[in-house]
């Protein structure tokens, strides 16, 4: 439970002294996005090389995904993810309806405009995973109501 709390914490204080930093004039808000985005790649990649050092290898995709949603995403944020969705041609969809790093936010639409901020770390936390099981991805965030939100993965071919 402290773990948790101190994740959360960190987290927060991450995004807001990034754009703080922005603000005086010390970077762009582009490239607050950009930096929270590798700084989810490393910490996945690590993740993922710890998690899986003794699961066997993947059959294909899909079982690498359904490993995202289900023991990855448990063990960093307490839940797997509600819903992942495939067109079975490399998009994959994965929802969240209370995804912990929004919750501390209102559920009001007043903060929707600063959700994305938020959400940077935990998209490349989830293509660093993926990129060391050997996936190229892109993956992107998005939020109609909060605390719910909808990653899509985008698998690069190679």
């Amino acid at each position: 439970m402290a773990d948790e709390a101190l994740f959360l914490l960190l987290h927060s204080e991450m995004v807001a002294g990034l754009y703080r930093a922005a603000e005086h004039g010390e970077g762009e808000n582009g490239r607050c996005t950009t930096k929270l985005e590798s700084m989810g790649f490393r910490v996945g990649q690590g993740l993922i090389e710890r998690f899986t050092k003794d699961t066997a290898r993947f059959k294909d995709e899909l079982d690498i995904m359904k490993f995202i949603c289900k023991d990855f995403w448990t063990t960093v944020f307490k839940k797997q993810i509600d819903n992942l969705r495939t067109n079975h041609q490399g998009i994959y969809v994965l929802q969240d309806n209370k995804f912990r790093l929004l919750t501390q936010m209102s559920a009001g639409k007043q903060y929707l405009e600063h959700a994305p901020k938020y959400l940077a770390f935990t998209c490349g936390l989830i293509r660093g995973g993926l990129s060391n099981l050997g996936i190229k991805s892109i993956v992107t965030a998005e939020v109609s109501s909060m605390p719910a939100c909808k990653f899509q993965v985008m698998i690069q071919k190679m």
